[in-house]
């Protein structure tokens, strides 16, 4: 972070949100003038106590002035009274400026990349954030006018007293006061790295959460456990950084808070000598002890805590995070496949994609149904690869599974296949041809080469045969679709609700039905490559089988991201992505060759 570029975006801002309240102001600088008229009565009070009347003999004149710092002292008080009262009329608007910024901001997000639309930063920054911004704030404003006004009175009433005590106090306050500035940047830098990390720990936990269940199944609680520590471990790193500069800060507000007590008691011989009165002494350290020196002390204390906070608190809201970063704000690691880097990140689920296109779309009988040559993926410019290197063909008619710990980009790869997302780097390959934007194969329509089902069965208002045929070109005859239930298993569904021409409610179906009803729509598609990714994860192991093995039996090519060894073990081959490089074989090899596919298939089958 730019320290210098973060207060040129936070302080043009404030001075627009500032120029906008004059009133609010107003009324703050007016109560805060009898603050000051209290300070200034403090000190004098107590010096003319001293000279006119106790020193020289007059009792009752020194019991007057100190009844005049006594009503100086309610008049401070009556002004805080109305300071609060003002304070409200800036902090409050302030929070609902930046609420209604964290909710303008999602919606943009949302509307753009509707698969992040549960971005934890944004729930961080609506929350806490604001919170954390308005308590800042308020504390901020509340503090530095106190010391403003304080000061003022406090050096009006040393140089009322005698003007040789300003040379004498003012320079140890200036040393002390820039050396606790020069540690505001490096203390705003470390806060921002503190606020990256807990947004990325926030994200990360998330993610974890989300797919607490693939965790489970495969056996990677210790890796995805070792990720959030390292991030826990750098949140660690990062507040002993804080508590350092803290150190210093305490240092520096040593220098300006004490120092200039030592210099006046050491310097009161030569001031008696040279006239000053033991009252003008007296006043000044009152001045010093009871005003300007508290004054300071929380001053800096604000500064260097709230201070630096509200100014990373605030930037994040006045500077947008570039379009397309994703989830690469640090919230992922380094993995490795057998040409490069992966990142594990997991792909939002999308909606089924195939549907008719073009007769005239291009085929290739002989090419590889699917092809993938070093290819590459990142969610941002800047963002550590999700996939990197990674080399793979699927053979016409061939039965994939893709197996590994959750978040590792088996979605990704799915995603990819499906021409959802463009490879950063290399090819990507359906039937010979490239998988996104080829000729033939749209924008006039969807892909007819492939259909992917997420994990997130789409099912829509309309009738059963709607929900089964509508990823067919042509029209489909009612006996087929009924031999398609039956093959899939989702005869028995598709009689309890009424028959093919009986309405479908989406809401009142479980996810498994959902499946089902998805699986058989699959299963009438003319697409030669069926992608599965996690699709048959709502049913229990009997119906996955079933559909499974039906769908493996219909001419053409699946490929299946799988959460069960069963699943695996169906397959021709199996693609193990397991965070060190990209391992493909048999179920019978693979525990020879992959580490993490043995202790996977030892998992599964204590589960199963």
């Amino acid at each position: 972070m730019s320290g210098d570029g973060s207060w040129r975006r936070v302080s043009r801002e404030g001075r627009r949100f500032l120029r906008g309240r004059p009133r609010p102001l107003r009324r703050l600088a007016l109560w805060s003038l009898l603050e000051s008229a209290h300070t200034f009565l403090g000190g004098y009070a107590v010096a003319r106590a001293l000279d006119d009347g106790f020193l020289a003999g007059r009792t009752g004149t020194g019991i007057g002035w100190l009844a005049v710092a006594a009503a100086g002292a309610l008049l401070g008080a009556l002004a805080l009274r109305g300071v609060f009262g003002g304070l409200a009329d800036l902090v409050e608007p302030l929070r609902d400026a930046l609420v209604r910024r964290a909710v303008h901001r999602a919606i943009e997000r949302a509307v753009a990349d509707p698969g992040r639309a549960g971005d934890p930063g944004a729930v961080s920054r609506l929350t806490q954030q604001t919170e954390m911004a308005r308590d800042s704030f308020a504390g901020l404003v509340l503090i530095a006018r106190s010391f403003v006004f304080t000061a003022l009175g406090a050096l009006l009433g040393l140089a009322a007293l005698d003007p040789v005590l300003l040379p004498l106090v003012v320079p140890a306050l200036l040393l002390g006061t820039v050396a606790f500035l020069a540690t505001l940047r490096p203390m705003a830098r470390v806060q921002r790295a503190a606020l990256d990390a807990d947004e990325a720990l926030a994200a990360r936990t998330g993610e974890l959460a989300a797919g607490l269940r693939d965790v489970v199944a495969c056996g990677g609680g210790a890796s995805a456990g070792a990720r959030v520590e390292r991030l826990v471990a750098a949140q660690e790193r990062l507040t002993g950084r804080l508590a350092r500069w803290a150190a210093l800060r305490t240092l520096s507000l040593g220098v300006a808070g004490r120092l200039p007590v030592v210099v006046l008691l050491a310097a009161t011989p030569w001031l008696l000598g040279r006239g000053v009165s033991a009252g003008a002494v007296a006043g000044a350290l009152t001045y010093l002890l009871q005003s300007l020196l508290p004054a300071l002390d929380a001053l800096m204390t604000a500064v260097g805590a709230a201070g630096t906070r509200l100014l990373v608190v605030l930037d994040r809201f006045c500077d947008p995070e570039p379009a397309g970063t994703g989830a690469g704000t640090g919230a992922g690691t380094h993995t490795r496949t057998e040409a490069g880097t992966a990142r594990t990140t997991p792909v939002p689920a999308q909606p089924a994609q195939a549907a008719s296109a073009p007769a005239s779309a291009p085929a290739s009988a002989s090419a590889p149904a699917v092809e993938l040559h070093r290819v590459r993926f990142a969610y941002g410019p800047r963002a550590h690869p999700v996939i990197d290197g990674l080399d793979l063909v699927v053979g016409t008619g061939e039965h994939l599974a893709v197996v590994g710990p959750s978040g590792i980009g088996k979605s990704t790869l799915t995603a990819l296949i499906a021409g959802l997302l463009p490879p950063g780097r290399g090819t990507v390959r359906v039937a010979g041809a490239p998988a996104r934007g080829a000729p033939g194969y749209g924008p006039g329509g969807p892909d007819v080469r492939r259909t992917l089902l997420p994990q997130q069965a789409y099912v829509f208002t309309g009738t059963v045969r709607e929900n089964l045929t509508h990823l067919c070109p042509g029209p489909v005859t009612g006996g087929e679709v009924q031999r398609a239930a039956a093959a899939l298993g989702s005869d028995a569904l598709v009689a309890r609700l009424g028959g093919l021409d009986a309405p479908v409610d989406p809401g009142r179906l479980s996810p498994g039905e959902r499946q089902h009803l998805a699986l058989t729509a699959a299963y009438l598609s003319p697409a030669p490559l069926l992608l599965l990714d996690e699709a048959t994860c709502h049913l229990d192991p009997r119906a996955e089988a079933r559909a499974e093995r039906a769908l493996a039996e219909r001419p053409g090519t699946l490929v299946v991201v799988a959460h069960r060894i069963s699943s695996a073990a169906r397959a021709d081959r199996v693609l193990v992505l397991d965070g060190t490089r990209a391992v493909c074989g048999t179920h019978a090899e693979l525990p020879a060759r992959s580490p993490l596919y043995r202790d996977l298939v030892g998992m599964w089958n204590a589960q199963e």
